[in-house]
């Protein structure tokens, strides 16, 4: 592919970015967990559209409509309620979103909306029971510093995510409810992004922001889109650009089409496409645009005080890049940072660094460990990791007292997943120095081998030989 002139293009662009937060669902108690077993029930709906609050219907919500299509969803008792079936009107919005909301938006310096109407957001193409998404803006006018200027942050969105596809026929969809309703916050920046490798680095950014904070982590959790235009041409949004091994080059394939139709004077269309894995897109629908929006009439105006506010800039998360110099001075490196981050386990980390102030000691039990333990072990590692989880905080508590060794904690591990009662030792590491020292003064001038003789016979076991050892030989210097 040429090398493209963006400034010459006039190349337009800003990023929409969906991430799923980690609490309970928006408006009802419903847990926000994804599930593959067999579902308890299903349902069946036929959706229509409906005029906006400026009393027309929406381009996007038409063309759907027109396609006529049942839907079937399937749900469980655990994490399905009538607020999903769209049998019963929504609770409050919940507190613990909200405030991961406000977190991510003073993280992007925005201004936070002190009052602000929930909306709902016509949505007819199968993935909403209701027909809508509830929608309200949580924040706006932020910005993000980045290595070509500023980048502004137009809008931060809290909202219920749609349901998830289990399979799709030519008039006959069926969703799961277990995603309906999981708090979802939509970031939309400002048509400043100079270039398609200017896009990544700001795409990134913000996902370094979004993991700062209490977000859900995995495959789906995330999602970004992002809209493009050339000069003379109409706006394109291109969704499902997760991959970030295609991003640059689908982005750039983007302005090569609208550039061959500009040339061939066909206009753009305003459209929704889809990115495939060759980095090419595909027509998904229309453009939606403000006819879709109309008040929810079901909940009141959302008040955000100033109390709520302070609240969450009181715990506000430090960025990761931050956490990752802390971490570094703390002596981990940088194969374990990275490792702590990617299994979401920076969390556990910190609580157990709350009984014992070691940290390469509890990166290793976190991170280590538990892999070393499942190569030797009949389970996997996620059994291991289960298993392990329960105990963690008593092996360290114990350690914290000299009841167990640090050179002794991967074999009381070993020992927990092989079915083993957790037992805290009857020797105290701190005063099994004392004795050892006694041992080397009363022979004097005996080798470190024959030393650990005796003391293995003086403990019967209860001491594990590397740890004699590394006494042994420190008080032989």
């Amino acid at each position: 592919m040429p090398e493209i002139d963006y400034k010459k293009l006039q190349f337009k662009s800003g990023l929409e970015i969906h991430q799923q937060l980690d609490s309970s669902k928006l408006f009802c108690n419903c847990i926000s967990v994804l599930r593959n077993d067999e579902p308890d029930f299903e349902i069946k709906r036929k959706l229509h559209a409906v005029a906006g609050e400026g009393g027309e219907i929406d381009i996007a919500a038409k063309h759907q409509a027109k396609l006529d299509k049942e839907f079937v969803y399937q749900g469980y008792n655990e994490n399905t309620c009538l607020v999903e079936l769209d049998e019963e009107p929504p609770h409050e919005i919940n507190k613990d979103a909200l405030k991961i909301a406000i977190q991510i938006g003073l993280l992007m310096n925005m201004k936070i909306v002190p009052l602000t109407q929930i909306m709902r957001k016509t949505v007819v193409d199968g993935s909403n029971t209701s027909g809508f998404q509830r929608t309200v803006l949580i924040a706006m006018k932020g910005y993000l510093e980045t290595s070509k200027g500023k980048v502004g942050i137009e809008s931060l969105l809290l909202e219920e995510d749609s349901a998830r596809i289990v399979k799709r026929e030519e008039k006959r969809e069926i969703y799961r409810l277990d995603r309906l309703g999981i708090p979802l916050v939509e970031i939309v920046t400002a048509p400043d992004i100079k270039d398609a490798e200017h896009a990544k680095e700001v795409a990134l950014q913000i996902g370094n922001i979004l993991r700062s904070c209490k977000v859900k982590r995995g495959i789906g959790t995330i999602r970004q889109d992002v809209n493009i235009s050339i000069k003379g041409e109409n706006r394109v949004e291109i969704k499902g650009m997760q991959n970030m091994n295609v991003f640059i080059k689908a982005i750039n394939n983007e302005v090569e089409r609208q550039k061959k139709l500009s040339d061939s004077k066909k206009p753009t269309e305003m459209e929704v496409r889809n990115v495939l894995p060759d980095a090419s897109s595909k027509f998904m629908r229309p453009l939606p645009g403000s006819a879709r929006m109309y008040p929810e009439t079901d909940l009141p105006l959302l008040k955000i005080s100033r109390n709520l506010i302070n609240e969450a800039k009181k715990d506000l998360p430090k960025l990761k890049k931050d956490v990752e110099k802390d971490l570094d001075k703390l002596g981990l490196n940088k194969d374990m940072i990275k490792l702590l981050f990617k299994q979401n386990k920076f969390e556990e980390f910190k609580s157990l660094l709350k009984i014992i102030n070691k940290p390469v000691l509890v990166a290793k039990i976190l991170l280590m460990y538990p892999r070393e333990i499942a190569a030797r072990s009949e389970k996997n590692l996620e059994e291991v990791e289960k298993i392990l989880d329960a105990h963690f905080d008593s092996v360290l508590q114990n350690v914290k007292k000299g009841k167990i060794s640090e050179g002794h904690i991967k074999s009381v591990l070993e020992n927990i997943v092989k079915g083993e009662k957790f037992e805290i030792p009857d020797i105290d590491f701190s005063k099994a120095e004392e004795k050892i020292i006694k041992i080397i003064k009363d022979k004097p001038g005996l080798s470190d081998k024959a030393y650990m003789g005796l003391v293995m016979k003086e403990f019967k076991g209860k001491i594990g030989g590397r740890e004699a050892m590394e006494i042994i030989q420190k008080h032989l210097k």
